[in-house]
């Protein structure tokens, strides 16, 4: 059975909630080159828009690198709840509005 995403604090998380990285999972950083780890690590503190949930409930976020002039590449990270906090939900609503509920 599909689980519900949920960031850290247990907070819904859908397509098109505003989700702030917190961290990259440290296992990933064996699997890369050093080049990949350290834009991974850039995105740390950023919020950044889900644009999936996969078949295990796994929201994913992407940012591009680099200049058309150079080249561009693309990092899709998928995020376990400790590792993101939602900002705003997919509705628009911001994280802080419904705090007290």
């Amino acid at each position: 059975m599909l689980r519900s995403p949920v960031d850290r604090f247990g907070k819904p998380v859908a397509v098109g909630a505003r989700v702030r990285i917190l961290n990259v999972a440290p296992e990933l950083e064996d699997r890369l080159s050093v080049e990949e780890w350290e834009q991974l690590q850039t995105m740390v503190g950023d919020i950044f828009t889900v644009y999936e949930i996969d078949e295990f409930g796994s929201p994913w976020v992407e940012k591009w690198f680099g200049s058309e002039e150079d080249g561009r590449s693309c990092h899709s990270l998928a995020l376990a709840p400790e590792e993101m906090e939602v900002v705003s939900s997919a509705s628009g609503v911001s994280a802080n509005d419904d705090a007290g509920s």
